[in-house]
């Protein structure tokens, strides 16, 4: 292909990703697959823009000049403009002639979109390749097998999945745990599976240049921790000549002469000007150290900001391990199957149209109505406990289904006026009591207690006679009235 033709082609091609990438904005994804789908299209597209612009700025740079002799041959230079001309038809159909069956690429059935209907399917299949089931396609983490590498290394306590997942990215509990090869391996992995599943959940939000972002912000705050610690040990030391006298090997700071002459000959210091002789011949060692230590504490900090990136990502996915905890093994099967026909089965427009024409909503389990309308899942059913039911006496044998809506009834106007009828006054002390029986007889026992402690209060109380006889109060009235006082 000659340059002008590869530079047309490139152009044309310019032009046919931009009204793709336009007609795959237009559209509204219904699914969650979908939008993957779309983005990751969208994305392809995007590096295929990237990849003929620079072969078209390379090309009009011309650096080795093929473009312009190919213009001069065609205004006229060896050859007459006949005679280029048909010197490259001679070339387009000898070619043809010797790949006879060679097929002609459509830059227009290229970038057309693909159906549900349409036989290829390879975007559907790339996009279910590229997560795993837990992932369920970018929604939560899949951080299973990152749990099982934390509980084994050395220094941490056991944890449970669930809040693994709120403290994954806090190292500051990790402070018993060895800086060794394991846990390097462990950052490591770790920080490698949020860079993969933030390119494959968001790929239209640029995730290479977040990430290079991050290990930018990183090497400029490891600099400024270096320089101030640099300025401290030299602070340190400008105060040893500033009326001081400070130990180096010690690192420690003296204010007279002859305490820190008494220092010098003591074991302690001995010990640590050794290990500094040790630390500068073993120079290299110490070096591989301090880039273990920050390689360690850039996979940290790549963790904990790609974290703060995923954090609503990783709430949904504390939710899904909750719910999925509470639900069987059938109940979880049949979910899988609800998905699959969400995502493949279709026409969920046309069940919305049925389900209005009838006028009836399709609820066989007879569930509660949500807000929308619409039965709630079996799932969170069965999670609040709704199918569980709490009659109760009081209230006329009224059912109430679930507990949360049994604790709270004792609080409402039914449960109160049964109360009053029975002749009882309310009270916390009558929770979770729903038989007459037992509200009566709690009632009697509460009145005999009240009439203990006024008859205990009454005789407490002591006064004196005009003669000087002490007795209770209770006693004295009662004579009084008798006259005999």
């Amino acid at each position: 292909m000659s340059i002008l033709e590869g530079q047309r082609y490139a152009l044309e091609d310019l032009d046919r990703l931009e009204k793709a990438i336009a007609d795959r904005f237009l559209d509204n994804p219904r699914t969650h697959r979908d939008r993957i789908s779309q983005e990751h299209e969208i994305a392809s597209f995007l590096d295929r823009i990237q990849h003929q612009s620079k072969f078209l700025l390379d090309s009009f740079e011309d650096a080795r000049g093929e473009r312009a002799r190919e213009t001069a041959n065609l205004q006229g230079g060896e050859l007459s403009q006949f005679d280029e001309f048909y010197k490259q038809l001679k070339s387009i159909k000898d070619f043809h002639r010797r790949y006879p069956n060679e097929p002609v690429e459509n830059l227009e059935e290229n970038y057309r979109k693909k159906r549900r209907t349409d036989d290829d399917s390879v975007d559907l299949d790339t996009i279910d390749t590229m997560f795993t089931g837990e992932e369920g396609l970018g929604k939560y983490f899949d951080l299973i097998a990152f749990h099982e590498r934390y509980l084994n290394l050395r220094g941490v306590t056991h944890v449970p999945y669930v809040q693994y997942l709120d403290i994954f990215d806090k190292f500051e509990q990790m402070s018993r745990t060895p800086k060794d090869d394991d846990y390097f391996k462990y950052l490591t992995d770790l920080s490698g599976y949020l860079e993969r599943f933030l390119k494959r959940t968001q790929p239209l939000n640029d995730p290479e240049g977040m990430i290079a972002k991050i290990e930018e912000n990183f090497k400029e705050e490891w600099e400024n921790k270096l320089k101030q610690n640099g300025s401290a040990e030299n602070h340190k030391r400008s105060n040893s000549t500033a009326g001081g006298f400070y130990c180096d090997a010690c690192e420690k700071m003296f204010e007279k002469q002859t305490v820190y002459d008494s220092h010098l000959s003591g074991k302690k210091h001995k010990k640590n000007v050794e290990l500094k002789e040790k630390v500068a011949v073993n120079g290299a060692s110490s070096l591989a150290a301090d880039l273990k230590a920050q390689a360690i504490a850039l996979r940290e900090y790549e963790i904990k900001k790609l974290a703060e990136t995923l954090d609503k990502v990783r709430e949904e996915t504390k939710i899904n391990v909750e719910r999925k905890s509470a639900l069987t093994l059938r109940e979880r099967q049949l979910e899988m199957e609800a998905l699959e026909r969400e995502e493949f089965g279709g026409d969920e427009d046309d069940g919305e149209g049925d389900q209005e024409d009838d006028g009836k909503i399709y609820n066989p389990l007879k569930l509660p109505i949500g807000w929308d309308g619409k039965p709630i899942p079996f799932w969170l059913w069965k999670l609040h406990g709704l199918g569980v039911e709490y009659p109760c006496e009081i209230c006329g044998n009224f059912v109430y289904m679930g507990r949360k809506a049994f604790d709270k009834h004792f609080m409402e106007a039914r449960h109160v006026h049964g109360l009053r009828c029975l002749g009882i006054q309310n009270s916390a002390l009558f929770r979770e009591i729903t038989s007459i029986q037992d509200a009566l007889a709690l009632w009697e026992k509460i009145k005999k207690e009240r009439r203990a402690q006024e008859s205990m209060r009454e005789q407490a109380v002591e006064v004196e006679d005009d003669e000087g006889n002490v007795m209770s109060e209770k006693v004295y009235n009662d004579l009084k009235k008798q006259g005999l006082l």
